[in-house]
């Protein structure tokens, strides 16, 4: 299927052939003549399935028609990343439409903002924070909005968003068309959307499982020698780039510093940094200036990065959803991907879920190399023990080769590209 078949207008199909997108991915596929439609829509899919252009093409489709000047369409998201890569979207896929898109979120001056929204903008991308402080400051005008879109609406649930969102709410038009996507449907963000949506159109897109392209790999491990294995692993890996996901702020930093000692190019992306440090950062892994990058799970939402080869679970997430939308980073695009996952005693409840998720993908491997003592492998728990299999007594590596990171980053065949 190509996206001539959607009908969308000829300077939105231009702008769909020069960004490279070959084919519609199967978010879009389902999402994409709905919305046209003027359904509401639920859409459940993980990151990197494409679902940003799957409400992004029928918003610019809708607003080329009708009056301009006025915010006719508001996308919410959780993070300021997030926020910024749907405004990148806009910018490409509309860029022949001249509309106009601009982004409001915090960390940044509010007074740029407010100038901003004093010209002809016709579509917002924005933080539910920021976003408040200007309704209550009387300096956005959303009485002309037509299509509301809460993307990543589980996680904004988990941020504490779902207060903020009734409020943003309230001041919209009631007739206008709603989409809600996420990755996960807990309970509340069920309930949000039974209120605000519209009979919609529900679109599931393999969000129960963790991608076909991954393989996952765990490594029982006492908590003072994972930093010891993450340098054996990125010592002898091939790789491209690699996301490691730790649980707490001062983790991330202190990691990437020790990392950066032994002549690792890293970075770090946390909620102590200021807006402006975080976007160096996450511009620099996207570059390939930075190989890796340490991160929580709060920071790297919105990271949408298609060369990532690699996702290390420094410390483990605390449910299956959480890991599997962490993985979803890797394997992308039809590429191949790898999540390693270092355990110790207080995961395996996890564990145990996530064998029931993943059945005999999920491999236990032991650590050669490192001096574990008994008594700290007993303290992982006899479930893991257990269940690693005799052929895994020894991690299989690539030859890391000599290279830089531009140069590693074309090693890897570019099969795909998601939108």
């Amino acid at each position: 299927m190509s996206f001539e078949k959607f009908k969308l207008n000829e300077k939105l199909i231009s702008a769909v052939a020069e960004a490279g997108y070959r084919a519609p991915t199967p978010i879009q596929v389902q999402s994409i003549p709905a919305i046209m439609e003027g359904r509401d829509v639920i859409g459940l899919a993980q990151t990197g399935t494409g679902k940003t252009a799957a409400f992004v093409l029928p918003i610019l489709q809708r607003l080329m028609q009708g009056r301009r000047g006025r915010i006719r369409a508001l996308i919410i998201a959780p993070t300021r990343e997030l926020t910024e890569q749907t405004h990148e979207a806009i910018m490409q896929l509309g860029r022949k439409t001249k509309l106009c898109s601009a982004t409001v979120y915090g960390g940044v001056s509010i007074n740029a903002q407010i100038s901003t929204l004093r010209g002809n903008v016709e579509i917002i991308s924005a933080c539910p924070g920021r976003l408040l402080d200007h309704i209550g400051r009387g300096t956005i005008d959303l009485s002309s909005v037509e299509m509301l879109v809460l993307d990543e609406a589980d996680h904004m649930f988990d941020m504490g968003f779902l207060p903020d969102i009734r409020k943003i709410v309230r001041q919209l038009p009631t007739a206008r068309q709603t989409l809600l996507f996420s990755a996960t449907m807990p309970t509340e963000i069920r309930r949000l959307a039974n209120d605000l949506l519209r009979d919609p159109v529900n679109i599931q897109i393999g969000h129960t499982a963790p991608a076909m392209t991954v393989s996952h790999r765990f490594y029982p491990i006492p908590m003072d020698q994972k930093t010891a294995l993450l340098r054996d692993i990125l010592e002898k890996t091939l790789t491209q780039s690699v996301l490691v996901f730790t649980r707490t702020k001062s983790r991330a930093k202190s990691l990437a510093v020790q990392l950066a000692k032994t002549g690792h190019k890293v970075t770090s992306l946390h909620g102590n940094l200021t807006q402006q440090k975080r976007k160096q950062s996450l511009d620099g892994f996207r570059d390939g200036r930075y190989e890796v990058m340490v991160a929580t799970d709060i920071a790297a939402r919105g990271i949408d990065v298609n060369c990532i080869s690699h996702v290390i679970n420094y410390d483990m997430p605390d449910t299956t959803d959480a890991y599997t939308h962490r993985i979803g980073r890797t394997g992308r695009a039809k590429k191949n991907g790898d999540a390693f996952s270092f355990i110790t005693g207080q995961d395996v409840d996890l564990l145990r879920s996530l064998k029931k998720l993943l059945g005999e993908k999920l491999q236990f491997q032991k650590v050669e190399g490192l001096t574990v003592s008994p008594q700290a492998y007993e303290s992982l728990g006899a479930y893991a023990l257990q269940e690693m299999k005799p052929g895994n007594g020894k991690r299989h590596f690539a030859p890391k080769r000599q290279t830089s990171g531009r140069q590693k980053r074309r090693s890897f065949s570019d099969r795909g590209h998601t939108a």
